[in-house]
């Protein structure tokens, strides 16, 4: 079988992006320009060659991948310059992908396509048509036979207006490829070693040019700027939104809504506008998230709501839970069967019971919570002594009143009932009422003053 040598070129600057980041480096739906087209090259090529330039510490310890091989090229002398860097670690009888690291969405199905065309003529590009060619490379074709690329700086009046345009994206004989690159020379508009002047030389080689053209040209649209970077981040989320409606998730508008890592979902559940996802996210069946959310790295059981505003990052929702409005999940929680998670509470690091409720305006931290408990307004585990994190322990059944401090480490036994407006310092007994309060005083004949 032969082996697929992918060579990503990613040396670039990128200055109009404004940034003190790599222009692979930029992100594109919670992942760098560069990430995206690793990901589609390591499904396909037995070893990535990637060749950087600017900024190549911050590009390699990013990326942080010890399978590729990093190539450094020391000056920027064109594509063809940089693709020569990284064929000495190449063998003649493979096929190389050359792809660029600012071109994120290009599919994994159109490179199959051009590495067979590859494997049979030796030489293959991809083209795209676009409705303004201007700034690309045309395609030159006679007899509808590939003959040429002319990058606009060279082109006639009569060659700009072919709307067939290059890519950039092609896959040749490796052998192939090591003879024509050490025939390019610098005698252009750019002073560059062009890449895409190995088709010419293929062609007086008498090979025939493969071709693939691809009808979607934000496939192999590059970035270069913030706006270009906004455009293809929206067709990315659009593109997702059609795939997750196919499979028959409902968004409410697919055009306001962002999945910034992998979703996965049961039957019948439904997205309102404004959510965002990050991280690996699971729904269950009949689960609905309203509007303005953020979840990151939860899994959501079966039949849950998650109400508008809500912000939920590395936890579990049990099935049949509420959660929200303005509600905080934060890391290592777990929400149980049937509970409830009202308006501005926050729960961190805690489980909370089946059928439990902590409705309004709470704080649960650092806590183990049974079934069926009631946690009343403004409760808060005050779980921090300055300087350490304490467990509290809420056993089943118990309810604590409103405005109520349980000052961690402490445990309130099962079926326990806590006064409103009390601070628990010791453990409580099962069953019984505990509170702590100063006692209530009504001072006779008392005026309230008046002001002057």
């Amino acid at each position: 079988m032969t082996q697929i040598h992918g060579i990503i070129l990613a040396a670039g600057k990128g200055t109009r992006m404004n940034s003190s980041k790599p222009k692979v480096l930029q992100i594109l739906s919670d992942k760098t320009l560069l990430g995206h087209v690793l990901t589609q090259a390591q499904k396909l090529c037995s070893k990535v060659h990637v060749v950087y330039g600017f900024g190549g510490d911050q590009v390699r310890q990013t990326i942080n991948d010890d399978s590729i091989n990093w190539v450094e090229q020391v000056q920027q002398l064109g594509t063809g310059h940089a693709v020569q860097q990284a064929m000495p670690s190449i063998n003649d009888d493979s096929i190389s992908l050359v792809l660029y690291g600012d071109v994120p969405l290009i599919e994994q199905s159109t490179l199959n396509d051009l590495i067979t065309q590859a494997q049979h003529s030796g030489v293959a590009l991809l083209s795209v048509v676009l409705d303004n060619p201007t700034g690309y490379g045309r395609i030159i074709r006679q007899n509808n036979q590939v003959q040429a690329i002319v990058e606009q700086k060279d082109a006639s009046d009569t060659q700009l207006e072919i709307c067939e345009v290059n890519t950039g994206i092609m896959a040749v004989d490796s052998g192939l490829l090591k003879t024509y690159l050490n025939g390019l020379d610098s005698n252009n508009a750019q002073g560059e070693l062009y890449l895409t002047d190995i088709i010419a030389m293929a062609v007086d080689d008498g090979k025939t040019i493969a071709s693939v053209i691809t009808d979607n040209e934000f496939e192999v649209a590059g970035v270069n700027d913030k706006v270009q970077l906004a455009e293809l981040e929206r067709t990315f989320q659009q593109n997702q939104a059609t795939q997750f409606m196919q499979q028959g998730l409902m968004l409410k508008d697919p055009a306001r809504f962002d999945c910034r890592g992998s979703l996965s979902f049961g039957q019948d559940c439904e997205i309102d506008v404004n959510v965002v996802i990050e991280g690996e996210v699971t729904l269950g069946d009949n689960t609905t998230i309203a509007p303005n959310c953020v979840i990151k790295n939860t899994v959501i059981g079966s039949n849950v709501s998650i109400l508008p505003n809500s912000v939920i990052e590395d936890a579990v929702i049990g099935n049949g839970a509420s959660i929200g409005p303005f509600a905080r999940i934060r890391p290592e929680s777990n929400i149980g069967e049937n509970a409830k998670v009202g308006n501005f509470v926050e729960v961190k690091k805690s489980t909370i019971g089946k059928g439990s409720k902590v409705s309004h305006l709470s704080y649960v931290g650092d806590t183990t919570m049974g079934d069926d408990v009631n946690i009343g307004a403004g409760v808060i585990t005050c779980n921090y002594d300055g300087a350490n994190k304490h467990q509290t322990t809420i056993e089943d059944g118990v309810f604590v009143g409103s405005d109520t401090q349980l000052i961690a480490p402490v445990t309130i036994g099962k079926n326990a009932t806590i006064g409103a407006g009390s601070t628990i310092t010791k453990d409580v007994p099962d069953a019984q009422l505990s509170l702590s309060r100063s006692r209530q005083t009504t001072l006779k004949n008392w005026q309230r003053p008046v002001k002057q």
